[in-house]
């Protein structure tokens, strides 16, 4: 490979390729016929040599050198980003942009921290994108954003966590369900009602089912539903029960009641996430060190877990 014949031109087109997932779509981000894509694509082949991209049922895949390319890629074409936004004081990180991806359930939490970061910086710029596990840890695997958030991180080597928030799992019940009168239920009683479940690979899902594994203990009675919302209106209309994040509930949730259930809360934490072999942007750097500093304020105390220290270092 002669390297010298890589243009930025070149680089860019590749990365929105890989992103938008085909040719068409990538031409029309960036305003260019589709032939001229598809001549920019050979020509990078022909450059590097190997075969960059595989046409497969699901779509365009990339070879494992390919994946190498985008990676560096992206890696030159983010750090001359953070060269134009240092241009603009981002040294000072009052400029810049990152994104963050993030599971369903940590929508209820991360905005107590954006909202004070925003109003302090309200030049940087964050794109977040919200998905199940299974949606956010593909984005992890593809390096596609900067910043993640889990509450059960992948145990993958290239992944390095800081816990910075408590998530505890607790029982809920419609208010006037017979089981909020008491006060205290063994979880076998749970299990006699109908438990209302998010779908199979949700964290909160993953850790009821490994708690009952673990206490030996098998659900019988469930209703599969496709978000945190609907569970908690369900729960509410007499539908079931459920394990929930508590930060799913409303600070007034008269509507429903938090069961004394013998060894709950089930305790889980929410993480930031980021790959140790991916350049992570000043501006998102910044944003982890004023979370550090100001988390405590931010949240109740009893919610503190703050370890983002680790990612700072």
């Amino acid at each position: 490979m002669n390297i010298r014949h890589l243009t930025f031109r070149l680089l860019q087109v590749y990365v929105a390729v890989v992103r938008y997932g085909s040719v068409s779509e990538a031409a029309r981000q960036l305003h260019l016929t589709q032939p001229t894509v598809s001549q920019q694509l050979k020509r990078l082949t022909e450059t590097v040599g190997s075969p960059l991209l595989e046409h497969r049922a699901q779509g365009l895949t990339m070879t494992a050198t390919g994946q190498a390319l985008y990676q560096a890629s992206r890696d030159v074409l983010g750090r001359f980003d953070d060269f134009t936004d240092q241009l603009s004081d981002l040294q000072q990180g009052n400029k810049g942009r990152f994104n963050i991806a993030l599971v369903n359930t940590a929508q209820y939490v991360l905005p107590r921290l954006l909202g004070p970061f925003s109003q302090a910086f309200p030049d940087v710029d964050v794109t977040l994108h919200i998905g199940n596990r299974r949606q956010v840890l593909a984005r992890f695997e593809r390096g596609e954003d900067d910043l993640y958030v889990f509450s059960h991180p992948p145990a993958l080597a290239h992944a390095v966590a800081a816990r910075f928030m408590h998530n505890p799992l607790v029982a809920i019940a419609a208010a006037d369900h017979p089981l909020g009168r008491q006060s205290s239920i063994a979880m076998e009683q749970l299990l006699e009602e109908r438990l209302l479940l998010r779908e199979p690979g949700s964290a909160t899902r993953m850790l009821l089912e490994s708690w009952l594994q673990e206490h030996g203990l098998t659900m019988k009675k469930t209703l599969q539903m496709a978000s945190n919302e609907a569970i908690r209106v369900g729960v509410a209309a007499q539908m079931g029960v459920a394990v929930l994040s508590e930060h799913v509930l409303p600070r007034e949730h008269p509507e429903l009641t938090i069961l004394p259930i013998e060894d709950f809360p089930i305790e889980s934490q929410w993480q930031f996430i980021v790959r140790n072999d991916q350049r992570l942007p000043q501006s998102a750097q910044h944003f982890l060190g004023y979370v550090h500093d100001h988390l405590a304020q931010w949240i109740e105390p009893r919610f503190v877990c703050n370890e983002l220290g680790t990612l700072l270092d």
